[in-house]
């Protein structure tokens, strides 16, 4: 056994010498299984079969981890370490990361462990195939984080971004580099605190340039370590975030441009609806003209059209100039109400109604009917069932008129979500349900007026 797992397997002098066992600072009682697994790997045979044992812990683990089961994963675990003598050179090679994984994943839910317990376990592996040194450094980093040890993660990271090891370091470089952007991360809260600090002091205090040529020197820092990862295809919205809101801060707005448009456009990066939305976001605090808006929200909705700005970009689309854009906005309405999630949406039924009325009232019948001819086989049983009808009208009344307007638009009269919320007796509604009723017989699809 190595150092390390005799360091884990000490036993304790109180316990019984026919149950050798370890105790952890924390309290776990963590007993030698050895012998039990190899029986049970070998069904009571007494052949010692490495591969079968080690095998068959691991199995053991991954059942416990599934039940939740952490003082037997615990148990287990300290028996599979001798993984790490595996005369198999890839087995061994690769235990390293397997026992990380599986060890941080006990010691974080285990009952009576602690931070002390999970430190010095975390210390240890790293020394421990060093290719993986960076990855646990970083994941150490984050447990910190979680439990708001900040100064502890910073130092962390920081001890890791100075890591190498002969020439495999280059095959690290990524690694290096989102350990540098986490450190950036932790600047940045700093940063942002003494932003709002800096905002609660009158600006011609001398407290005020301090804290701002403190604020400056994080932010200078901070984007330094940022810049080197964003430039890495990958999907990196909270170093991309902060990032550009310190560039705004200082009014670099080109530097603020250049980033999200790189983010949202470089082929290189992979699809990510947050980078257009992040782009939509800061053109918009801009004050960018309408067109540009659109263009963002387009590629948008392409790739999620069911997502929360597609009502925004619906408005936008309504008021442009272009027949297209409007044709367009129709398009984008049918394309939100497709989405289970958004059945509910009263908004985007009420303005799905007034856009009906409008481009039915308008001589645009085709555009209508071109939308409705894909859906014409479902949606009756997706929104307009009778089943629907009564549900909707016992939860959201509001919410069920809208839904009976385009019901009757589209599907006619006869439609049995329109006649059953149209025959409600509701005081309020009375006056609507007879405009929507007159507007049904002239303009639905089903029999368009002449």
């Amino acid at each position: 056994m190595s150092d390390f797992s005799e360091d884990l397997l000490r036993p304790t002098e109180e316990d019984d010498p026919a149950e050798t066992s370890v105790r952890s600072h924390s309290g776990m009682r963590l007993p030698w299984l050895q012998k039990h697994v190899e029986s049970v790997a070998t069904r009571g045979k007494k052949e010692k079969d490495f591969a079968q044992t080690t095998s068959a812990c691991l199995s053991f683990i991954q059942e416990a981890l599934l039940k939740h089961q952490w003082q037997q994963a615990a148990e287990y675990m300290h028996s599979y370490l001798q993984i790490l003598e595996d005369s198999d050179s890839n087995k061994r090679q690769a235990a390293p990361e397997i026992i990380w994984k599986l060890g941080s994943e006990i010691l974080y839910y285990h009952p009576k462990s602690s931070v002390e317990t999970f430190n010095a376990f975390a210390d240890r592996m790293k020394n421990i195939g060093v290719m993986n040194y960076l990855t646990i450094s970083l994941q150490h980093a984050l447990y910190l984080l979680h439990h708001g040890m900040l100064d502890d993660a910073s130092r962390n990271l920081s001890q890791a971004e100075t890591w190498r090891y002969g020439e495999k370091s280059s095959s690290q470089e990524a690694l290096i580099k989102l350990v540098q952007a986490y450190k950036g991360l932790l600047q940045y809260y700093t940063w942002s605190k003494k932003k709002k600090e800096l905002s609660e002091l009158d600006e011609d205090d001398y407290a005020y340039s301090t804290a701002s040529q403190n604020m400056f020197s994080h932010s200078w820092k901070t984007s330094i370590n940022f810049s080197a990862l964003i430039q890495t295809p990958g999907v990196w919205d909270p170093f991309v975030k902060s990032y550009v809101e310190m560039l705004e801060f200082y009014g670099d707005q080109d530097g603020a441009r250049e980033v999200l448009t790189n983010y949202a456009y470089d082929e290189k990066f992979p699809s990510n609806p947050n980078a257009h939305v992040y782009l939509y976001n800061f053109l918009k605090r801009e004050k960018a003209p309408r067109e540009k808006l659109i263009s963002v929200l387009k590629i948008l909705y392409q790739i999620v059209p069911s997502h929360k700005l597609m009502l925004e970009f619906h408005r936008l689309l309504r008021k442009s100039d272009q027949e297209e854009h409007h044709k367009l906005g129709l398009e984008v309405l049918f394309g939100v109400l497709d989405f289970a999630g958004c059945t509910k949406n009263i908004t985007a039924w009420q303005y799905l109604a007034k856009y009906l009325r409008q481009i039915l009232m308008g001589s645009h019948l085709a555009w209508v009917q071109e939308e409705w001819n894909s859906r014409k086989n479902w949606w009756p049983g997706f929104h307009f069932s009778s089943f629907w009808a009564k549900s909707d009208w016992k939860e959201d009344k509001a919410l069920a008129y809208e839904k009976a307007f385009v019901a009757g638009m589209l599907l006619g009269k006869g439609c049995r979500y329109f006649r059953y919320i149209s025959k409600q007796d509701h005081q309020v509604l009375r006056k609507k349900f007879k405009r929507m009723k007159k507007l049904v017989k002239k303009h639905s699809i089903v029999n368009p007026g002449p």
